[in-house]
């Protein structure tokens, strides 16, 4: 039997919601196309402020011309900024993948660590591209990935009160079991592209309608 959202609990109304994103969204995964962990990186940097879609369009040809983190360290900055200006931001990124990538060759031997304390020392990363590398890149679950759409549908979703995506990430952490972090993230952000969109939700093609204290009447 199905719960509602009057008489659930936080908890159970978010291990309810996450039952039937799986059910809608069984092949959900990362949109961002890449084939090392250090080109998730990049991709996940660029996806700052940027459209998946448009990442992809850009990183064929950044990949062709600089595969891994030793080309991209000492890439031409200037050929690099060219490569990705339509992401946005880009020579902030441009200076945030050299100097990520530079470390990683000088302090970690050219593999990206697989700890969350040693990653969020790379330029440019906070937790948000962590949580995205060590899941996709090794299977690690360390926290909840909140990006512009889980944060909306978390607080529509009455899940969490905060704005600050740390803040959300602690909120969600306590609501759901470690295993299905990644789960959640990869799931609500399809959700949120197809049904539940910053400007005009679709509440009434929403299959999470009945747990939703935002959802139009």
């Amino acid at each position: 039997m199905s719960i509602t959202r009057k008489r659930a609990t936080k908890k159970q109304r978010a291990i309810e919601i996450l039952i039937r994103l799986k059910r809608e969204y069984p092949n959900a995964t990362c949109s961002l196309n890449y084939e090392t962990p250090v080109q998730l990186l990049v991709a996940t940097i660029l996806s700052a402020q940027c459209t998946d879609e448009r990442v992809n369009k850009v990183t064929p040809d950044l990949f062709s011309r600089f595969p891994d983190a030793a080309a991209l360290a000492g890439a031409d900055r200037e050929e690099l900024e060219t490569l990705i200006r339509s992401t946005g931001f880009y020579r902030n990124k441009a200076k945030n993948i050299q100097g990520a990538t530079d470390k990683i060759i000088r302090e970690f031997g050219g593999k990206i660590p697989q700890q969350m304390e040693k990653i969020l020392t790379l330029p440019g990363v906070a937790r948000k591209t962590a949580n995205v590398v060590l899941a996709h890149g090794f299977g690690i679950i360390e926290g909840v990935t909140v990006d512009t759409h889980v944060k909306r549908l978390s607080q529509r979703l009455g899940l969490t009160e905060h704005k600050d995506p740390v803040r959300i990430e602690r909120d969600l952490m306590s609501l759901l079991p470690q295993p299905e972090w990644e789960n959640w993230s990869i799931r609500l952000i399809y959700h949120g592209r197809a049904v539940c969109k910053a400007r005009k939700p679709a509440c009434a093609a929403c299959g999470l309608v009945d747990l939703c204290p935002s959802a139009q009447a």
